[in-house]
């Protein structure tokens, strides 16, 4: 007999025992409570200090600091050709608070775009500067000479800088360093010859840029702040100096942002299929999961309050191979004192231990909370998947301080509002619909604040996809 006759005669048997799918008509199914892949491990809010906020909003009182124009220039790109925004020319220190639409739109067409490829020289030290760099696109290295007359790399720029805006105020201005590209660059580049010319005919740009050049150098240390005055190490009677500290006339106020979503619950589902798992706290439970990694999504995107976006441009780095290497992350918490914690995308944190296993080097890790973090210099990097990865596979690691008492970053919420069932999150009964349905009013509360300037950094366009 043949095997295909033989399963044809097993199948013609009569059944003798009661089939599976039968029995599970009658059977009890063990379940799973309702699972949600967007749920991560949401180290920022777990390691951020919270601060109880009354009132919804969080003032910043900080000594007085005197501006100096430190911002980033914003381009727009049509084809191949790029024009600055004319407005963000006044971003330069030289044009800092000049507002003339007119003039600064003529001074925007008067940019003239250049390409760069990688090794050509933008400036050189020791030559005059006569114009000023807006830098499109591209990283450049500001090279200087080293103690021992060797080279040595100042600093690094990326899309947004600028450079040699001393042009427009001094015209015996040198440069002081040689800018080189790293990468192909593109640059809109300024003269002093046509600001000069646009001066001639607009009175208010040549008063406002004789007013910049006349305005004496306030007293100030290395951090703009305004000074104070004292003495030391004196001996006699001298006359001790005067002194008060002055703090900012308009410092800035966090609000709370908010999450809301109306979760809507059918009262036949809340009545009759609650057993053995209550319907309405499992949709509640699976709806704030949500709502908190949207809290941790603004805390690091939002505009106007994530740390992307709040750092300011001196603590913001460039690596300087691309990849991010321990010199890069050295240089990152050589900003700041007292780094509490690094927060990168797990891609960015894979790509830091390809550098340190191509170095021969091995992180050490730390225990938190049953999780073994990886760290480098004693400092815990946590992963953040909400920090954007580019469509050039670049990415961004966050470097902060934290807490009140040291002068960082904090986390701003309002706990014991009405209906509370977490800090600063709420639940509110909205009430029962013609169609019998129940709504929820389901709340969040947050926002951050940055309390001094050097308690956050961003080590940016770092390359994630580079294998070697």
């Amino acid at each position: 007999m043949s095997v295909g006759e033989d399963v044809r005669a097993e199948d013609n048997r009569p059944q003798q025992s009661l089939g599976t799918a039968a029995a599970r008509k009658l059977a009890t199914t063990t379940k799973s409570a309702p699972q949600m892949q967007e749920i991560s491990s949401r180290w920022l809010l777990r390691m951020l200090p919270w601060v109880d906020v009354q009132g919804g909003t969080y003032r910043v009182n900080r000594r007085l600091t005197y501006t100096v124009g430190d911002g980033r220039v914003t381009f727009v790109k049509t084809g191949d050709q790029v024009a600055v925004v004319p407005a963000e020319l006044a971003e330069l220190p030289a044009l800092r608070a000049y507002d003339d639409p007119e003039v600064l739109e003529e001074l925007a067409r008067r940019c003239q775009q250049r390409r760069f490829a990688p090794g050509d020289v933008l400036a050189e030290f020791g030559s005059r500067a006569d114009e000023v760099f807006l830098l499109a696109h591209g990283k450049v290295e500001k090279i200087g000479t080293g103690p021992y007359g060797d080279d040595a790399v100042l600093g690094v720029l990326a899309d947004g800088a600028y450079f040699g805006d001393r042009a427009l105020l001094d015209p015996d201005a040198i440069w002081e360093y040689t800018a080189r590209a790293v990468t192909a660059c593109t640059v809109l580049t300024l003269p002093r010859r046509d600001v000069d010319q646009v001066a001639a005919r607009a009175g208010s740009l040549s008063e406002h840029l004789q007013s910049r050049r006349s305005v004496p150098a306030q007293p100030a240390n290395r951090y703009g702040e305004k000074a104070i005055e004292l003495a030391a190490g004196h001996t006699g009677e001298p006359d001790v100096p005067h002194t008060f500290v002055d703090y900012e006339a308009a410092p800035r106020e966090y609000e709370l942002s908010i999450a809301q979503t109306v979760l809507r619950i059918h009262t036949r589902v809340a009545d009759l299929y609650n057993q053995p798992m209550n319907q309405t706290e499992h949709q509640l439970r699976l709806t704030t999961e949500a709502l908190r990694e949207r809290q941790e999504h603004e805390l690091v995107n939002h505009p106007e309050f994530g740390l992307l976006h709040n750092c300011e441009y001196d603590q913001r780095l460039q690596p300087h191979d691309g990849v991010p290497g321990p010199d890069d992350m050295d240089e990152l918490l050589s900003r700041r004192r007292g780094t509490k914690l690094f927060l990168a995308h797990p891609r960015a944190i894979a790509a830091f231990g390809r550098e340190l296993n191509r170095r021969g080097l091995v992180p050490e890790t730390v225990d938190i909370g049953g999780n073994r973090i990886p760290t480098w210099r004693g400092v815990p990097i946590f992963p953040c998947n909400k920090i954007p990865v580019s469509e050039a596979r670049t990415s961004s690691i966050i470097a902060m301080r934290t807490g009140e008492e040291d002068q960082g970053v904090v986390g701003l919420r309002q706990s014991g509002i009405p209906d509370e069932i977490e800090p600063s999150l709420s639940v509110r009964f909205m009430g029962i619909n013609e169609q019998a349905v129940i709504s929820y009013l389901v709340t969040a509360y947050y926002s951050a604040a940055v309390l001094v300037p050097d308690a956050l950094g961003v080590l940016e366009n770092v390359e994630i996809g580079r294998w070697r």
